[in-house]
């Protein structure tokens, strides 16, 4: 990206990722460390996985190479004890927290009758009680924090039958992350903490993706660098100004001057498939 679109910088920011052992979490890191961030590298991952790249530990080492600073911890979003622990590990470590990006997810699309309950408890553990539970143990540090913000990966609400319908239990769990946003926006306005979502505007090349769609849908999706620089752009601005937003990628790189998205696709020229929950 140009200069003009991100003068503003990350340095010295610290910032608590979920999820980062890969896909759009590890490049938030990524894109942060070029910063000189220091960064909680906070999943379940620390053992390298039979079918997915990436760990704990192998992303702190790419987020050291690009120049950032790497705190990896293994963590369930699941587990209150868990989250408590990674929360007081890192004050011990930088003294503070800045940033809480709620990137950690589960997905399971299916219809109702499809749904096993130990799916439903796992996306609504992850999803909705994970992003309360991890904003929760952050918010008395961030209260404190340098411009603090807390970022959801979580689409923009809209209580239309059609984003219920294919795939209720996991459109729910989803929208409970985006109401986190909505609800905490307000409440921590006075704080000076700005909450806000990012969603995509089309489907990016994740695991997520490769295992849920078909494989004409992971070709016709764009890189999770999208994702980052969009991340980027929010978490530079006055926390005290810019809260409450449901932001889509490619509206805020628009809006911080970028106006040629080709090196994101794929495949360059292609199609975009459009992602859920947009449109």
């Amino acid at each position: 990206m140009d200069g003009q679109a991100h003068m503003e910088s990350l340095k010295n920011k610290i910032i608590f990722i979920t999820g980062a052992s890969r896909g759009i979490g590890r490049e938030i890191a990524l894109r942060a460390a070029r910063d000189g961030a220091k960064i909680v590298v906070a999943a379940k991952t620390a053992e390298p996985h039979p079918r997915l790249p990436g760990t704990i530990h192998s992303v702190a080492a790419e987020i050291e190479k690009a120049g950032g600073e790497a705190l990896p911890i293994v963590l369930d979003v699941r587990d209150e004890d868990m989250i408590q622990a990674a929360v007081a590990e890192t004050i011990e470590r930088w003294g503070g927290i800045d940033i809480l990006v709620n990137n950690a997810s589960a997905i399971f699309m299916a219809g109702t009758l499809e749904t096993p309950m130990k799916r439903f408890d796992l996306i609504f553990s992850v999803n909705v009680r994970g992003t309360f539970l991890c904003s929760q143990a952050c918010l008395p540090h961030l209260k404190k924090g340098n411009n603090p913000h807390i970022l959801n990966l979580a689409p923009p609400l809209a209580m239309e039958a059609k984003w219920f319908k294919d795939h209720l239990a996991y459109t729910m769990s989803k929208y409970g992350m985006s109401m986190c946003t909505l609800g905490m926006s307000e409440e921590f306005r006075k704080d000076g903490v700005a909450v806000n979502s990012l969603w995509p505007k089309t489907t990016i090349a994740t695991a997520a993706i490769a295992v849920n769609f078909p494989p004409a849908v992971f070709d016709a999706s764009r890189k999770p660098a999208i994702m980052a620089d969009a991340a980027h752009a929010i978490l530079v601005k006055d926390s005290k100004t810019t809260t409450g937003n449901f932001f889509l990628d490619e509206e805020v790189l628009r809006a911080a001057g970028l106006t040629s998205f080709d090196s994101y696709a794929m495949h360059p020229g292609a199609q975009l498939y459009p992602d859920l929950f947009v449109g």
